[in-house]
């Protein structure tokens, strides 16, 4: 280990560095003929990281690979913002996904020119119905430092914002939530960790608490 890191998240951390260096190579290479030597080598770089993920992943190289070809441009991290809403009785505001079943916050990709705080307050509206409004940051996270499964092949930022209803809710979107409810820390469901983890709660709720807390971030 290094610094009390499991190795596994040392080969994950070195093959989405790898990946990235071989995406901005590409980037700058294909279309110029004088650098048809470069491009082949970067990508037989992309393709040395897609290896180095599938020796640490459960998941099939083929979608590692897939994750891979899907970014172009300039590598740069992906953001994902996460709503905490909680009651006065603080419970949790969360969703169950259809894709796999599991209990989240409300959340998701921040689409380009979205403002991170619009896209977390449209997601709970989209995800739960409910109209929120965004109050404070709690934290910006960097997901696989927090131990979320499975490993990305990308580097993803997390951020969290405590959120607070402001009216009556409608119905969700039947496309991505099975159920919605209200929640205790002490009577969670089966959560998705590869969205969310216990702590990122514990944090969110001791936010709600005291909202003059500092922000936190890795």
């Amino acid at each position: 280990m290094s610094d009390g890191i499991d190795p596994a998240e040392l080969v994950r951390r070195a093959a989405v560095r790898i990946a990235a260096l071989a995406q901005d190579g590409l980037t700058y290479a294909v279309g110029d003929p004088a650098k048809d030597y470069d491009a082949a080598r970067y990508r037989e770089l992309t393709e040395l990281a897609a290896d180095l993920l599938t020796a640490v992943s459960t998941t099939p190289r083929e979608v590692l690979r897939a994750v891979l070809d899907a970014d172009a441009g300039y590598a740069t991290p992906k953001v994902d913002v996460r709503a905490g809403v909680l009651d006065d009785r603080e419970r949790f505001l969360l969703l169950r996904e259809r894709s796999d079943g599991l209990w989240s916050l409300p959340g998701g990709w921040v689409d380009p020119g979205d403002r991170p705080a619009e896209a977390a307050v449209r997601e709970v509206r989209e995800e739960t119905g409910y109209p929120v409004e965004a109050v404070k940051v709690v934290g910006v996270w960097e997901r696989d430092v927090r131990g979320k499964q499975p490993p990305m092949p990308v580097s993803v930022f997390h951020l969290y914002f405590l959120c607070r209803v402001t009216g009556e809710p409608a119905p969700a979107s039947e496309l991505e939530t099975l159920d919605v409810g209200w929640f205790g820390l002490d009577e969670l469901p089966p959560l998705s960790t590869r969205r969310i983890s216990r702590w990122e709660l514990e944090r969110v709720l001791a936010h709600h608490r005291d909202p003059s807390l500092p922000t936190e971030w890795d």
